[in-house]
This record gives C-alpha cells, structure tokens and sequence, in this order.
C-alpha cells in the first residue's frame, strides 16, 4: 500500500511542475517579441548539424585537456607495467612514454593523429597543469627528507654527497666549453649555459634512488642508510644550488643575481624561523586523520602555495618554494604520512605523466640525424656517468667504505630519473638549452637511470653477494623440514592463513618453517613509510604467533614489478613445500559488464593475455571468482598452492573433502596432517564413486584409520544438507573438482564454510 500511495505521489508530481514549466515557457516566449533573436538555420540538415556540432565539441579546449589526459596515463600506464616486467623503475616507463607520445615518434610517424590529439595551442594547458603536478611532487619530495638522519649521520654522507655533486658539475662546466660554440642558444652567455650543464651532470633522483633502495631490500642496512642521507644531502644541495643558478640566468650577471639570492636566504629564514614553528604547533594539534579537518588541510596547502608563488616572484623557480614547504612540514612521521596520503596518488598517477608526455612534446630525437650528434651525445653520457659514479664511489672509498658498498652509493647515486628532467624543463624553459641539447640531455637522464639496476645487478655479481629473494636464512634452506610460505595483503588474512598453517604443523615441533610474506604496494613518493606499513600488517600475526606459541618467520619486500613472480621466486628459491593464498576478487565480478565480456579482468593485466596467446590459460575460464594474480602464480608454481576462501575461518576441529576424481588423491594428505597436528575430525565424501574404485585412495583412508580411529569417516553419496556444512569448519577441495562445483553452480559454494581450494605442483 505505500508503495502505491508513493507511485500516485511520484507520478501526480511530475505531470502538475512539468505542465506547469511547459506553460511557463509558452507565456515566455511570446515576451521575444522585437528582440530580433536569430532563427536556427535548417539547411545542412539535422544529421549535419549534430556532426558540426559534435565536431566542435571534440575540438573545445577542455574536451581535447581531457582526450590528453585520458591517452597520457593510459600510455604512461602501459609503459610503466612494461618497464616494472623488466626489473626498471617505473619512472623509466612514464619517461619512455612521453617520448613515444612526442614528436619523436607519434609526431614522426603519425603526424596528423599527433597534431589532433596535441595541437599547439592545447600545449600551454598541458604545461601549466604538469606544473601543478610537479609542484605537488616537489612537495612532497621536500616532506621526504628526513632531516634527523641528516643531523644524525651527515658527517660521511655530506663528503659523499658534496664530492658527488662538484665532481660532475666541474666536470660538466668543462664539457660545456666543447658544447657552447655548437649547441648553445645564440643569445645565452656561456656562465648560463655551463651552469646549467654542470647542474644537468651532478643531479640525483632522490625518490627513485629511495625507492631502488627499498626494492633490494637495503633500506635498514648500513649501506641504505648512508645511500638515503647522501641523496637527501645531494637534494638540498643541488637545489639550492640550482636556485642560484637560476638566480643568474635570470639577472644576467654574477653581481646582479646577488640582489635575488639575497632575497631567497632572506625567504629561506623566514621559512625555517618563523612559518616552521606555526606549523609544527599545528602539526602536534592535529596528528589523526580525525582532526586533520579541511580548514587545517587549507592551511598546508596556501603555505604550500604562497611559497611557490614567493620564490618565482624571486627569480628561483616556483618548484623551489614548493621543495622547502614540504621540508620544513612537522616532522612527525604520522602526520607526514597521512598528508602524503591525501596528495600523492592525484599527483604520481594524474598530473606527473602530463610532465613527462610535456617533455616529451619538447624532445626532439630527430634533431640528432648525423653520426657528429649521437657521438656527442654518448660523451655526455660518459661524462655524467663518470663524474657521479665515480665521484661518489671514490668518496665512499675514502670515508671507508668497502669497495663493493662504495660501488654501490656510485651506482645508485648515478640515477637521475624525474629529477633531471625538472631541470632540464627549466633550463628549456629559460631558453638556456637548445632542443637539440635538449635532447641529448634527455636521452642521458634515461640512460643513467636504465642502467642503475643492471649495474647494482653487477656489482652484487662480481662480489659474489646473493641476489633478492636468495638471502635466505640455513633454517629455511634446511631441506629436512616442512616448510610453508603464506603470502597475504591484508592483515586479518594473514593471520588466517598463519591459523591455517598452524594446524597443518603444530606438533612438528623443530621440523617445520612457517614464513609469512607481505608484498608492499610500489610507492615511488613515499618510501619512508615502509617501516610503519610493515608494523602494522604483520601485527595480527605476531600476536597469533604468541598465542600459539609457534614460531614465524616475516618477510617484507616492496613489489617492484609482478607480484606473481616475486612470490613464485621466494617460494622457489626458498625450496617451500606449501604455499597458502588469500582468494582475492575480481573487480568485475558479479557486474553486468563482468558478465557481458566474460574476460574482462584479463584486460588489467597484459600477462595474463599474453599467457593465453601462449596457451597457459584459459582465457574463457572465467566463472571462477579466482582473481588474475591467483592465476598466474597458479601458472607459475611448481609446489602445492593452497587457496583460502575465508569465510570467517578461525579453527579446524571439523572437516570435509569432498572427492571428484582420481586426481583429489593428495587430499588425503592433508586430511592425514590435520588429524595428527590438530586432531581434526574428518568426513571425506566419495561424490563420483572414485574411492570406491580408486585401491589407492582406500589404502591411504586404511592407513589413517589404524593411526588414528575415530578421526575419519568416508560417506557414499553425491548431495549434503546445509546442516552438515553449516556444523564444519573447513572444507578442503582440489581445484579441479573446485572448478566443477563451479560450473554447476552447486550449493556448496554459498552453504559451504571457508574453503581450501588445493592445486598439486605442476611440472617444471
């Protein structure tokens, strides 16, 4: 009844106000009387008319801002995965991309598809808002540096860094006095253009140097430590050189620009003497996400921006105010941290990729067309290599650092990533660099940030020091144990698969090895986080370890690239006899677009098209709520995978295996470690008759029975009342027979309890 009286209400309402607006706007019109309003023009007819107006639409500037966007991070995108399957920074890829989308390549091939998706009056659009983009990274770059490291343990870093930094500009000032004649603007002074180069030669990319770090799994080591506060010190150094030079380039003389540095160390103090202290009373006021209110938020952010604004009034460059906002930020980590939140994704995945497709536009590879060119720029590179490798690896040599770490802070100290190409932008920018140097420069930010991993790789080779994911302890290399890796990414997962791994191991006492792995989500902007992501997510397991009183090992690692073939290689390497899963979810599942194209989670992850090319997957198999990383480890292991689908698992006291077939044998297994580990009561269901003709299978049930009485019961028939699943605690099932329940659809799925989907090895 009230659904119908709230039909008359909807419908009544609807026909008065529309009858009324239609009257309305009849009475209206008569009021246009000798106003001399055009009338619309009817003679291309109605279906040119919408194509006109469909056609201006696309060309309107914010629609075309929009195309650009959308093309951009798709590509940026696509390229990034690529260079993450090849063990590169991400970076590298989104560096790649905007060169692909430039002149160099889309322009050179496609020129008309370029021109419209990039014509020249949309570029300014593009360029302020990468602008934007890197305001907000510098930013938090600045955020990044942890200045109690710096006064903590600055006395060899500072020697490193220092010597890191004037090596190579001394080094690139000497290469400008080759490169000016030829390459150099024609109104630019040779001070501009050899600062500039000496800048471009001795820069170092902080977040992706930290990162790298991260990633080799160094960053509480000695060596990481030195490496992050030599590349913090390198950072205010280079920039606050660079805004002296900048401050040159700009005055024009030496002496002038002494006016705007006398301002920018006038800012600087203010900075640090007055505007630090306001923030960091408001920073220990509001810590918590609670009480980080929009007002206190806007408070940040025009500090942020009144001190972009200040320094480019100066003369030193907007993203100068923006890096010494960030570094003066309360100190707190927690505050930092939920900062950071609330500004990197918008700023790493949205408007940085418009900065390097934008650098991109203004790179020009086809200026270098002759051998002279590409011999030039080769001696750049040798030169920039040189000088910072070289530099800091000597310097780390002589504060007594042993070759191989000295090697090391050289390598990672070579990388240039983003940070150079902000320079170079300004440099572009100023007019001080030419494209064609332009260029050259470019390709040598790329080349020296490619070859950070390869070298590391080398070094690591040459002092016979054991790759990622090999350093593993004699414990877990003891073969004579059982030894179960559980990869999760959540926490309460974790300690359900630790659970789960528990009551499979409980009484072997010594002979077992239980590691937990948690793969942390790449996070280029901020990697200082890692020690506290790290806390919290292997907390509910190392309280269930306690109440358990079981022994587990925790392995955290940062997931450079697939997260398939990171756990597939500890598990291999680690010679793990199990390796337990969370069942993670499709994103489509159960949507209307999910069920219309069938594949569509294959679209997200190129592997998996790529593994159905090659036949390793089947592409059509998609009723299975399996997810695409669960499939691709699937495709990869070569020791039992166990897939839990949770369903508020907390203890093994009751279990059921229903058999399908001859394959489900290695249930038994299992059954049998339950039984002697957690005194599980076990039912298992011969649902195809296969244990009735299966001698194996009953020899092994037999087997049990003498052992353990009373622990294991075997039922003949092919249906179970809700009841009885309702009354267990597990269910165990083989993927194959997994999949027929599927297929059917059968009432297990929903009536079951938490699920065991167990997939055998396959063959290497």
């Amino acid at each position: 009844m009230k659904n119908f009286k709230n039909s008359v209400f909807y419908v009544t309402t609807i026909s008065a106000f529309s009858v009324l607006i239609y009257w309305t706007i009849i009475l209206g019109s008569k009021l246009q009387t000798g106003r001399n309003i055009p009338k619309p023009v009817y003679g291309k007819g109605q279906w040119q008319d919408f194509t006109d107006t469909l056609t201006h639409n696309l060309q309107h500037p914010l629609a075309m801002l929009l195309a650009q966007i959308v093309t951009i991070v798709l590509v940026a995108r696509l390229f990034g995965w690529i260079c993450t399957k090849i063990g590169q920074p991400t970076v590298i890829g989104e560096m790649i991309a905007g060169i692909v989308l430039g002149p160099s390549l889309l322009g050179l091939y496609f020129p008309e598809f370029s021109e419209a998706l990039f014509p020249e009056v949309s570029k300014d659009n593009l360029k302020f808002l990468s602008q934007i983009g890197l305001i907000l990274f510098m930013f938090i770059v600045g955020m990044e540096l942890d200045l109690k490291v710096l006064r903590n343990k600055a006395s060899d870093a500072v020697v490193i860094s220092h010597a890191s930094i004037i090596i190579p500009f001394a080094l690139g000032i000497g290469l400008a006095y080759f490169l000016y004649s030829s390459f150099a603007p024609k109104n630019v002074q040779f001070l501009s253009f050899a600062l500039f180069t000496g800048i471009a030669m001795s820069i170092t990319a902080f977040p992706v140097l930290a990162r790298i770090v991260q990633e080799r799994g160094i960053h509480k080591t000695r060596l990481g430590t030195i490496v992050i506060t030599c590349a913090a010190a390198d950072d205010i150094t280079a920039w606050c050189l660079l805004a002296a030079v900048i401050a040159i380039v700009k005055a024009g003389s030496f002496v002038s620009s002494l006016y705007v540095i006398g301002l920018s160390v006038v800012f600087v103090l203010l900075m640090i003497k007055v505007v630090r202290p306001f923030l960091k009373k408001i920073g220990d006021l509001y810590s918590t996400k609670a009480s980080l209110t929009k007002p206190i938020i806007a408070i940040f952010f025009l500090i942020l921006i009144i001190s972009s604004y200040a320094t480019e009034v100066i003369g030193i460059h907007a993203l100068f105010g923006a890096f010494m906002a960030g570094a003066i930020m309360p100190e707190s980590a927690k505050f930092r941290h939920i900062f950071i939140e609330k500004v990197e994704d918008v700023a790493l995945v949205l408007l940085l990729p418009l900065f390097f497709v934008y650098t991109g536009l203004n790179t020009q590879i086809g200026l270098l067309n002759d051998w002279e060119s590409w011999k030039i720029t080769g001696i750049i590179i040798l030169v920039a290599v040189f000088g910072k490798f070289a530099g800091s690896a000597i310097a780390a040599k002589y504060v007594g650092q042993s070759w191989k770490d000295s090697l090391t802070i050289g390598a990672l100290m070579n990388t240039r990533g983003l940070m150079e190409l902000v320079v170079l932008n300004i440099g572009l920018e100023l007019k001080v660099l030419s494209p064609k140097i332009f260029a050259m420069l470019v390709i040598m930010a790329l080349v020296t940030t490619f070859m950070t991993g390869p070298a590391l790789d080398f070094i690591n080779w040459l002092f016979k020091s054991p790759s990622p994911g090999e350093d593993f302890s004699e414990e877990e290399k003891d073969t004579g144990k059982y030894k179960i890796l559980f990869s999760f990414g959540e926490p309460n997962s974790g300690r359900s698969l630790f659970k789960l791994a528990n009551a499979l191991t409980s009484k072997l006492e010594n002979n077992v090895t239980l590691t937990a792995i948690h793969l942390a989500p790449k996070n280029e902007l901020a990697p200082h986080n890692d020690e506290d992501h790290e806390n919290i997510y292997f907390a509910p397991i190392t309280e269930e370890a306690e109440v358990l009183n079981q022994k587990v090992t925790t392995l955290y690692k940062i997931s450079g690239g697939s997260v398939d073939d990171e756990i597939m290689s500890v598990a291999h390497k680690g010679n793990y006899d199990l390796l337990l899963l969370e069942q993670g979810r499709s994103i489509f599942e159960g949507t209307l677009l999910g069920k219309i194209l069938g594949f569509t989670t294959r679209i997200i992850n190129p592997e998996t098209i790529l593994n159905t090319v090659k036949g390793k997957d089947n592409m059509l198999f998609e009723q299975s709520p399996l997810d695409d990383e669960t499939r691709l480890i699937l495709s990869k292991s070569h020791i039992p995978v166990g897939i839990l689908i949770d369903k508020g698992f907390q203890k093994t006291d009751r279990i059921f295996i229903p058999v399908f077939n001859s394959k489900d044998t290695h249930l038994i297994t299992y059954a049998q470690k339950l039984i002697h580990n957690s005194n599980a009561q076990i039912v298992i269901l011969d649902a195809a008759g296969e244990i009735r003709n299966s001698t194996e299978i009953k020899e092994k049930i037999r087997a049990i029975e003498q052992h353990a009485p009373n622990h294991i019961s075997l039922l003949n028939q092919q249906t179970m009342d809700k009841k009885f699943l309702a009354e267990q605690d597990l269910m165990i099932i083989g993927i194959e027979s997994w999949k027929k329940l599927i297929d059917s659809k059968s009432v297990w799925l929903t009536e079951a309890p938490s699920t065991l989907v167990i997939a055998e090895k396959t063959e290497k």
